[in-house]
């Protein structure tokens, strides 16, 4: 996350200087589901992979900033096609592409009033894209959207983050959320506690926010309560493996 719009006489562009207040980690089984899920934490303003929020502008395209994704996305919904954005951007085509079928998700959306078939509100939530996202472009509510998808039995599976790459079975307590299987890792028979993470880094809120999620971790384990923590910044202490019993990034 860059802070930069809260300074003056402060160039937007990112080079090799630190300029980042904090940062986020989102996990999914396609690259499609964890940028947009990593978008949307970042900014709580933001809803996804937007065209609709920059104009086109080559210059901020060959120029990186903090919101140059924004751009990205409003030309590849004005038609840029992939080997252009690679000319201007120099990121690579296999990214750009990743990205495309979101932006080709959004068109096939924003073509909509109201109504959503379930098959393509299924390809949607593969692909990352939040209810309040979908509702916006398909012109309906949130509360709608959702009711829909359970209703048509479209709902997440959790799954653990495999931390020795398939070399044996995986018995971490990193759990992540995603569309993108069929059947969840994990058993849910104990009764827990959940605790909310204060999220990312940003100026005003920082490591003493996330303290209080810690301290509150800690009486729960002393009360002799099994805690989930959910928080998406790896930085923080209370995303340590052994602060909780399970933890969803």
């Amino acid at each position: 996350r860059w802070d930069l719009s809260k300074f003056i006489r402060v160039s937007k562009h990112i080079g090799s200087s630190m300029k980042s207040v904090g940062e986020v980690m989102a996990i999914g089984r396609k690259f499609e589901e964890a940028f947009q899920k990593a978008l949307r934490m970042v900014d709580e303003n933001v809803n996804g992979f937007d065209p609709n929020i920059k104009p086109v502008k080559d210059e901020e395209l060959t120029q990186p900033t903090d919101k140059r994704m924004f751009v990205l996305a409003a030309a590849l919904k004005a038609g840029y096609t992939v080997d252009r954005l690679y000319d201007l951007t120099k990121i690579d085509r296999w990214f750009l592409e990743k990205m495309k079928n979101i932006i080709e998700i959004t068109l096939e959306l924003e073509k909509l009033n109201c109504n959503i078939s379930d098959d393509l509100l299924k390809q949607s939530k593969k692909l990352g894209f939040s209810d309040k996202q979908i509702a916006k472009y398909i012109k309906a509510s949130e509360l709608a959207v959702r009711k829909q998808r359970r209703e048509s039995g479209i709902l997440p599976f959790v799954k653990q983050i495999d931390t020795v790459a398939g070399e044996w079975p995986a018995s971490t307590n990193y759990l992540y959320l995603t569309y993108n299987a069929s059947s969840h890792d994990i058993e849910f028979n104990d009764q827990m506690v959940m605790v909310i993470g204060s999220g990312v880094y940003r100026i005003g809120s920082s490591v003493e926010f996330d303290w209080c999620a810690v301290g509150c971790l800690r009486e729960l384990r002393n009360l002799g309560k099994k805690t989930i923590m959910v928080n998406y910044n790896p930085e923080t202490v209370s995303t340590d493996y052994d602060m909780c019993d399970r933890l969803y990034f």
